[in-house]
């Protein structure tokens, strides 16, 4: 078994201090979701929602990827590791893991309002008037509330190839990406490294829940994957 698939969330960076994507009052840092996150918001108030994005931008500067981050690509000495996450950050690369595929956009990336395949790097702060090639005007390259989630076919097949799946930090309660453990193999093992689990090891077929935070508990799952490996 050497096929890892990892799915990690929110709370796989929290640990570096980024914060949750809704706290327990359901707003995002004194933010309405809704205003920040979905495409009536960036009609109704563009200045408002590149703001919010360039201070997530520039928050990304000032933090490190956590034990969490590091013990995942530890796991690419021993195993073949794909990750599939919901954070727009960039931890894990800048942990060493190489093979990451952002479901929910990137932080570090901007692109055009009309098309989507008009994508650039982007790591300073984005103001309104600054257009794409196409002459549009450009935008965090995020999936919003409302919008499709393009790269969820190809998660989905990573899934159902997984000889062991690591869930980190993640809710089991948004979807589409919650239906990615259904895509999972039966007899796989499957991991739910969280300090707050949102279900129980009956939720599906051969699940163990680690109850810690992801720098704590990430690292001992590894350490113990790779020893039964020797």
């Amino acid at each position: 078994m050497n096929n890892i698939v990892v799915l990690s969330g929110a709370g796989m960076s929290a640990d570096s201090g980024i914060h949750t994507f809704r706290d327990a009052d359901g707003l995002w840092e004194g933010h309405d979701v809704m205003s920040v996150a979905s495409p009536q918001g960036f009609r109704k108030n563009p200045e408002l929602v590149l703001d919010f994005y360039n201070l997530r931008r520039r928050q990304l500067k000032e933090v490190v990827p956590n034990a969490g981050h590091l013990a995942i690509a530890e796991l690419e000495k021993c195993f073949l590791v794909n990750i599939i996450t919901q954070n727009v950050d960039d931890l894990h690369e800048r942990a060493g893991s190489t093979n990451v595929l952002h479901l929910h956009g990137e932080l570090l990336k901007v692109r055009s309002m009309a098309n989507p395949n008009i994508s650039l790097q982007w790591k300073e702060d984005l103001i309104l008037g600054q257009t794409a090639e196409d002459g549009c005007q450009l935008r965090p390259d995020i999936v919003w509330f409302g919008e499709e989630v393009p790269l969820l076919p190809k998660a989905a097949e990573l899934t159902s190839k997984a000889d062991i799946l690591i869930m980190i930090g993640t809710s089991l309660q948004v979807y589409p990406a919650a239906s990615l453990i259904h895509y999972a193999p039966v007899n796989s093992p499957k991991f739910f490294v969280d300090p707050r689990p949102s279900v129980e090891e009956d939720f599906c077929p051969n699940l163990k829940i680690i109850r810690k935070t992801s720098a704590e508990g990430v690292p001992i799952l590894v350490k113990d994957l790779m020893h039964k490996l020797r």
